[in-house]
Order: C-alpha cells, then structure tokens, then sequence
C-alpha cells in the first residue's frame, strides 16, 4: 500500500510538471478543449506555412485568431509553454536576457520549457515575420503581428519593438495585410531568405520608387495605392525569380 501511495503521488507531481500553461494576453485562457482546456501539444507548429483552412486544428488546440486590422492569423496564446522551440527560431539577447524569435512568435525560456510572451519595448529584429499588417500611423508606417508593433530603423538597421500607437493616430484606410508570404522551394535557410527579401525590396524600390520604410512610402498620397500595388508586383516577381513561392 506504502508503495502504492507514493507512486501516485510521483505521478501526480510529474503531471503537474509536465502539463502546458495557456493564457491568453489578458492572463486568461480563451477556447475550446477537453474539460474546459486545451490539448497539450509536443512543440509549437510552424507558422511559416500556416493557411486559414487550418481552423479547426487551431482553435481544436485554443489558438487565437487575431483579426485585428485584418490580420486574421492563428498564434498560441501568452503563456503557452512549449518543450522545445521551433527549427527556425532565432536567438536574440536584449540587456543580458536571452529571448527567442520564430515567425512573429516570442519565447522565453523558463521552467520545463519556453514561454510565450510579449517581447519587451525596444528589442531588435533584423526581418519582419513572414505574415504581418501594415499600418500607418501620423504617415509613419507601422508593421503589426500577434498583438506586436515593429517599426523600421535605419540606423539599426532592423525592426525595433515598439508600444502600441493610439487607435486615432491611425490611418484605417492604409491598414492592410500584407500578403507577401514566401515559401522557399530550394531549400534556402532563413538567413538567405532575409537576403533574397531584403535585395528584392531594394530593387523593388528602384523600380517603383515605393518604399514601405518610408512614411507613406516616401510617394505622394494620391499615389499611394497605386504604387504600393506596383512594389507588391515588383516584390513577387523578384523573390519568384530566386526560387519562392509568393502568396
């Protein structure tokens, strides 16, 4: 019985160890799952190819859907602890802390595993996330993904972390995904990817005189519409032209 006992009570330590954490940005968590939670998962799925006739595997697993300004992606939420970090992850320290980047998604290591975060106010990034929102904020543009605000930086140079702008500041009539999602058919690692992008942005600048940098992208406002589409198209036959798929 004694033997009994303690293997219980080993086992039940070892559950509440292992379980996963789930909250939402608001310390709750929001969704639908066995018994009022979710299902625990082994590892975050990669997000790079993820597509929204994914639905029912998302929100099966208390995903949110984040909708705001037409984003409309699926991310785990706050709190999630995952035993081990996606392939492509990408190590970056800020003031002596070392955080961890994939796909729009931030981690923390802590516990038995990484912790999904909110990433601090300051901390670089040298790519955006292969799917995010442009917004423009006073002309300035502003790139949006999983409730995180970027914003380019020249002098970095990359894409600094910033606070939320106020909701009046922004120009909803430029508030649009951005739908360049590439996906690399010849096997290119991420650090090449950031190259092809970021070559590809330079020439696609050259040829449109568009720069989505630039607040208003550095074009005149009646022509803004029409010369993003024109850097867009510039953009995709680029990156085709190195081996992507474009969406």
């Amino acid at each position: 019985m004694k033997r009994s006992a303690a293997t219980v009570f080993a086992a039940l330590i070892l559950a509440t160890l292992i379980a996963p954490a789930w909250a939402d940005r608001d310390g709750g968590w929001r969704g639908g799952g066995p018994r009022g939670g979710p299902p625990a998962m082994s590892a975050p799925r990669d997000f790079r190819g993820q597509d929204n006739h994914d639905r029912r595997y998302f929100e099966e697993r208390g995903y949110r859907f984040d909708g705001r300004y037409g984003h409309n992606r699926y991310y785990p939420p706050r709190g999630y602890i995952a035993p081990t970090l996606p392939r492509h992850y990408r190590l970056i320290p800020y003031r002596g802390v070392p955080y961890y980047y994939d796909s729009g998604i931030w981690y923390r290591r802590g516990g038995v595993g990484f912790t999904v975060i909110v990433p601090p106010l300051g901390i670089m990034v040298p790519a955006l996330p292969p799917y995010y929102t442009t917004l423009y904020v006073d002309s300035t543009p502003y790139y949006y993904a999983d409730g995180v605000y970027y914003v380019w930086r020249r002098n970095a140079p990359g894409y600094e972390v910033v606070a939320a702008p106020d909701d009046g500041r922004i120009d909803a009539d430029a508030s649009v995904p951005d739908e360049l999602y590439i996906y690399p058919k010849e096997g290119q690692g991420e650090d090449q990817q950031n190259t092809d992008r970021f070559e590809c942005h330079q020439w696609s600048v050259g040829q449109t005189g568009y720069d989505p940098s630039q607040p208003g992208g550095n074009v005149d406002s009646t022509a803004h519409a029409e010369k993003r589409d024109a850097y867009q198209r510039a953009m995709t036959a680029c990156l085709e032209g190195r081996g992507y798929s474009v969406k």
